[in-house]
């Protein structure tokens, strides 16, 4: 709270938000773009590394389980999720959790006509992943 004060005096500080830091995991991205065909969900390899690579899958939702599935495992980078060189394998059944819902999203709610959940920490198989960061863009219906 000093530091903050000393750094700009006359902010208003009504107090501070701490938060749990997440376990380490895989980065990846989960993200949505609204187009006259329907709702597109993309999955890939998250942080810079969407960027750098451009390792993505797309599907039109809704989907299920088994294409959340196909997406997940159509990206070249999917052996960094499969315990590649001793890693631990990643909690592929979160992932597929992730996609699932977030189609229904798109499907449930047309206000959202874009969003990136990236990164999305993935930890090691059976304990699930983190969302670290979100942008929902918003548009009125119709």
């Amino acid at each position: 709270m000093k530091r903050a004060a000393s750094y700009n005096p006359d902010a208003v500080i009504q107090g501070v938000l701490v938060q749990k830091m997440s376990l380490p995991g895989e980065e990846v991205i989960l993200g949505l773009n609204r187009y006259a065909m329907g709702p597109l969900l993309m999955f890939g390899m998250g942080g810079i590394f969407v960027e750098v690579f451009q390792d993505v899958a797309f599907r039109l939702a809704p989907i299920g389980k088994a294409e959340a599935d196909g997406m997940i495992r159509e990206i070249k980078s999917f052996r960094l999720l499969s315990g590649f060189r001793g890693r631990p394998m990643a909690d592929l059944a979160a992932l597929e959790r992730a996609l699932v819902n977030l189609s229904a999203l798109a499907v449930n709610h047309p206000e959202i006509s874009e969003m990136d959940i990236n990164p999305i920490l993935v930890h090691p198989e059976g304990e699930g992943a983190t969302a670290v960061d979100c942008r929902i863009i918003l548009k009125r219906p119709g």
